[in-house]
């Protein structure tokens, strides 16, 4: 179902928020007459923050308008007359409003399409019988929505008694100002003749009786008022605790954590918006506690009573600066990290944004944001609260930003767009690290004033990423697997015996049991310091060496799951005895990085009688780069079988190089001579070159 027509549906406060999307930047009716052609169009395929996008998002500005003016002309009839007017204003409306800055047109539908597709969704888990199966997703979702609800009965509850404790308040001191004036009329009765003073002393006295009684009986009432709406707010705190708790520490973590993620090959991290809502939520929640507290001091300042209301007040004072420092800090995220390896002279960009700058009023005094690049000992110097950072690690250009507030989508963002190292300043190393190790971070930093200035807080951006010294195997495994399928960009990944070959390679093991493997850890020298036995090269630059092998010449072969790949020598060589001369497999070299070789079964010439597998010397990146693989399968006219049991043409024929054309390959079809041509024959003559002598087919390492 069209999200727009279950959108329609939404009551209470979900229909409220829908409406509040809409206003002078995009109407509702557009919304309304174009809902169909709106869900339509690929939104989320524009990157907002790259500016070469924005002639796509001028031609959807361009479509909408058409399909608004469109709409206009089929309106026929006396209620189409008014509609066509309107409609007409609208499409002039849109193009003055997005005409020079086409993508905050774009930013504005992607909000409103994903904030109606979330209430959607909200509504109908909400709606749901309670034994219904919800995902874990959905139903996490819902328990962090149920307790917004409490907070917000709770915060409304003690509104309520701080407005009746007002009033009572406001009652007592009118009482007690009755009181005064009683006091005042005794008093006065000294000057008055005796007759006088004893005819009116005595309803004075019983007057002022009565009032004071009844002022010791309301002190004590409002005492326990006060204290009754302590407790009450001493509640609705821990409850905000909690439930920031879960969005900033459970689910804005685990973003952060898939962000890490993302960098390193794993799926997108996902968008912001349903953490700002929460944010948002907990915000407002915060605030108007702090101001029900501030209100609650004010009486108690305004009427003291003795007791322990004041001790409380002052804790629930500290305890609500505490949760809203925490959650301004906190909602400080980079959302578009910068590049992992930086180079100097080279313009990247980064984006950081405040997940609750729309509604604490940070953005009526636009804050600036300033980048430095620190070392990892600055940085963990930093994290311990130890002010050790006398200057940054370098210079970056362009590091300062202030923060812009889209009003179509309520965040509070700084695009850093055109920053550069210009230099970096080094540390002495000490032993076996190298300068590749040597890592630094980022900082962005940057001053909020909250409520008018009511509140400073100082933030900086997150904590950088903790490098493990060791971690174990299957871990590794999930990492290595994550970025081989991104870096080769293939559905494609690692299997099981694929990473028992890796660990084989890792820890010089020869054990095919993947539960032999489960409990290992490798440290980080094991893994990109230490060379693997026998060679010169790290486990790391051999796999990367593979990676970048694959991508760059084999991605078609491996998505076809031609190449095995991680197979050792004697492997290849028990998987090929049993099968036919002419039967070949590919495999990864060991012994060259970047390196792939053919391994076949064929008869020792030497022998008659014997079979035995040869290994060809491993072709690498510069030889794909004058023939294909393909080709040279083709080649080699005893290849016959690619593992088990098919024929190679079957496998590599669609890749093999069209045929030179008929006649002198040397000419073309005006008898001159064709350079191409004869490069292409060059190329034929070095592989009959490559070709391996009888002789030294098994004398090769690979």
């Amino acid at each position: 179902m069209a999200v727009w027509i279950q959108a329609q549906q939404l009551q209470g406060d979900a229909l409220h928020q829908m409406q509040s999307l809409y206003g002078q930047h995009f109407p509702i009716e557009v919304r309304h007459y174009l809902s169909q052609w709106i869900e339509g169009q690929l939104w989320d395929a524009i990157d907002l923050e790259n500016p070469q996008e924005e002639i796509k998002a001028k031609r959807l500005l361009d479509s909408l308008i058409q399909e608004l003016q469109k709409k206009a002309e089929h309106q026929v009839g006396e209620d189409g007359f008014l509609l066509k007017i309107k409609l007409g204003h609208y499409a002039s409306q849109l193009k003055s409003t997005y005409d020079r800055c086409p993508l905050e047109l774009v930013r504005c539908i992607k909000h409103i399409l994903y904030t109606e597709q979330r209430l959607v969704r909200e509504a109908t888990n909400s709606s749901s019988p309670v034994g219904s199966l919800m995902d874990s997703m959905s139903q996490k979702y819902h328990q962090i929505n149920q307790a917004f609800e409490e907070l917000r009965i709770l915060t409304q509850d003690t509104e309520n008694d701080l407005r009746k404790l007002q009033h009572n308040q406001e009652y007592f001191i009118i009482q007690y100002q009755e009181s005064l004036r009683i006091q005042a009329q005794l008093s006065s009765l000294a000057t008055l003749p005796p007759a006088d003073r004893q005819l009116r002393e005595p309803s004075l006295l019983s007057k002022r009786a009565t009032v004071e009684a009844w002022l010791t009986r309301e002190a004590n009432t409002l005492q326990k008022y006060r204290l009754g709406l302590a407790e009450k707010h001493q509640k609705t705190l821990a409850l905000l605790r909690k439930q920031q708790t879960v969005i900033l520490d459970d689910e804005l973590i685990q973003w952060k954590r898939r962000q890490q993620l993302a960098g390193n090959g794993g799926p997108p991290e996902g968008g912001l918006d349903i953490l700002q809502s929460w944010c948002e939520k907990l915000a407002e929640t915060i605030w108007q506690n702090r101001q029900q507290i501030r209100r609650a001091e004010h009486l108690r300042q305004q009427l003291p009573i003795p007791g322990p209301i004041e001790e409380l007040l002052t804790e629930l004072n500290s305890t609500i600066t505490d949760i809203i420092s925490a959650l301004v800090t906190s909602t400080f995220i980079i959302e578009k990290q910068p590049p992992q390896v930086l180079k100097t002279q080279t313009k990247f960009a980064a984006t950081v944004r405040l997940l609750v700058g729309g509604k604490l009023n940070v953005h009526m005094n636009p804050p600036q944001v300033k980048a430095t690049i620190i070392s990892e000992q600055q940085a963990k110097a930093l994290l311990k609260n130890e002010n050790t950072r006398n200057d940054s690690s370098g210079e970056i250009l362009n590091n300062n930003c202030v923060m812009e507030y889209h009003q179509t989508t309520g965040t509070l963002s700084a695009h850093f767009r055109n920053m550069s190292l210009k230099r970096i300043r080094r540390s002495d190393r000490r032993g076996a690290e190298s300068v590749t190790e040597e890592k630094f971070t980022i900082l962005f930093e940057s001053q909020f004033s909250v409520g008018g200035n009511e509140l400073v807080f100082q933030v900086k951006g997150r904590v950088p990423f903790i490098v493990p010294d060791k971690v174990l195997w299957p871990q590794l495994c999930e990492a290595l697997n994550m970025k081989y399928k991104a870096e080769v960009q293939s559905n494609r990944g690692l299997n099981e015996e694929n990473l028992v070959f890796l660990a084989q390679k890792a820890f010089s093991s020869s054990s095919v049991n993947p539960e032999d493997y489960r409990n290992m850890t490798m440290t980080w020298s094991q893994f990109n310091r230490e060379s693997l036995p026998g060679r010169n090269f790290t486990f790391w630059q051999w796999f990367d060496g593979v990676m970048e092998l694959t991508k760059k010449h084999l991605k078609p072969h491996w998505n076809d799951g031609a190449i095995l790949g991680f197979v050792n020598k004697q492997q290849a060589q028990d998987m090929l005895m049993s099968k036919p001369n002419g039967t070949f497999l590919l495999r990864f070299s060991d012994s060259e990085i970047g390196g792939i070789t053919i391994a076949w079964v064929a008869e020792n010439p030497n022998k008659a009688g014997e079979r035995m597998v040869w290994n060809l010397m491993p072709y690498t990146t510069k030889d794909f780069s004058i023939r294909s693989l393909a080709d040279r399968i083709s080649d080699l006219n005893h290849l016959l079988f690619l593992y088990p049991d098919r024929p190679k043409d079957e496998v590599f024929s669609k890749y093999y190089t069209p045929p030179l054309c008929n006649g002198d390959p040397m000419l073309d079809a005006d008898g001159d001579f064709d350079l191409d041509d004869t490069m292409d024959v060059a190329r034929h003559v070095e592989e009959l070159l490559r070709r391996p002598m009888e002789g030294q087919w098994s004398g090769h390492q690979s």
